[in-house]
Parts: C-alpha cells; sequence; structure tokens
C-alpha cells in the first residue's frame, strides 16, 4: 500500500510504502551492511539483528519506517520519528510539529545522477505533505559531508553539533518554507 507518491522531472516516480518486517528484512540487511552505509552503524549486523531493530521501530508508537520505491523497485529507506520522544529526547528544544528523519539509498552498482537529491527530497515532500509537519529535524554524523550538503540543497539548516551515544551528530532543521525556497518548483503533494 503506497502512502505516498512523488514524480521527479529526470528520475520519473518515487513512492513510500509501510516497511514489510519479515519481507523487506533480507533487503534492507544487504543496504544496511554494505560499505556505503556506513554512518547507518549498522555494518556488522547480521539478518536476525537487522530484523530485531525494524521490528522494534514497527513496534514503537513514535517512530516507523518505509521502504521507498524507484520505478516501482526498492531503492531508499526512510524513517519518521517524533524526536520529542525518540532519538533527540534531552538533546533538542522541540517545537510542536517538529519530526524527526532518516534516510537511506540502495547501495548501486552504477549510481543515477541526482537519485539522492530526488530521494531526500521526496522523503521532505511526503513529511510536509502532513499538515502538522512544522519542522523536520534531522542528526546526521558530523564526518556525514555527503548529506550536510544534500541536507543545505533541500532548505535545512545547522542548530548545531550534539554528542548522542552513539555518535556526534550535526543537528539540523528545516521548515516547510525553507524547504519550498530550497526546491523553487517542488510542492508537498
Amino acid at each position: 500500500m503506497t502512502v505516498f507518491t512523488r514524480v521527479d522531472d529526470r528520475l520519473g516516480e518515487l513512492s513510500l510504502r509501510p516497511l514489510d518486517v519479515a519481507a523487506d528484512a533480507p533487503l534492507l540487511h544487504r543496504w544496511v551492511t554494505h560499505p556505503k552505509a556506513a554512518f547507518w552503524l549498522m555494518q556488522d549486523a547480521d539478518l536476525a539483528r537487522v530484523t530485531e531493530e525494524y521490528q522494534r521501530i514497527a513496534a514503537h508508537p513514535h517512530h516507523d519506517a518505509y521502504l521507498g520505491l524507484w520505478r516501482g523497485e526498492p531503492a531508499f529507506l526512510a524513517e519518521r520519528y517524533d524526536p520529542a520522544r525518540v532519538e533527540l529526547v534531552g538533546l533538542h528544544d522541540a517545537e510542536p510539529g517538529d519530526v524527526g528523519m532518516h534516510f537511506l539509498c540502495a547501495p548501486a552498482d552504477t549510481p543515477t545522477h541526482g537519485f539522492t537529491l530526488a530521494v531526500i527530497t521526496t522523503v521532505l515532500a511526503w513529511l510536509f505533505a502532513d499538515p502538522a509537519t512544522r519542522r523536520v529535524v534531522v542528526e546526521p554524523d558530523v564526518r556525514n559531508t555527503a548529506v550536510h550538503a544534500l541536507n543545505a540543497a533541500v532548505g535545512f539548516t545547522v542548530v548545531g553539533p550534539i554528542r548522542k551515544p552513539e555518535k556526534d551528530a550535526l543537528l539540523s532543521v528545516c521548515t516547510r518554507g525553507q524547504f519550498l525556497a530550497a526546491t523553487r518548483k517542488e510542492t508537498p503533494a
């Protein structure tokens, strides 16, 4: 069941559906243990650990995971969470309408130019399609300069570094207005 679809001018249709942990765990295991997913912090995880992690997310009332499809095929992962209750408790001055986000693109043998930007744009368009979402909050690893550049490209502003138990992170936020200004013609649908 698709929960959101966006058509990118260059890359075509991208969509999101709820994660089916039992069916999707083997695929996610390949993605999160790939060397390109080092910042996902699951490099040494076995299938059981990946399955357990996504079962935990599925059972959590304030954290959700979605499989992203490109042209109907699995291509990315998106997570949505309440930063006042998950991930950033005590580390972030949460405001009403804050939504936390993680995303991961599947490793590709032949990278597609602009794909990751299309994915983050789709994920933000999906989050802002909910009128209750006022800001999207992210906390990528401070060393993940590629994601920092993508975040800036879609409107995020840096709040500052924070120390989480598992990493030093760069807390950043993006309002609906910042997202729309950064993507110019993109509108949440």
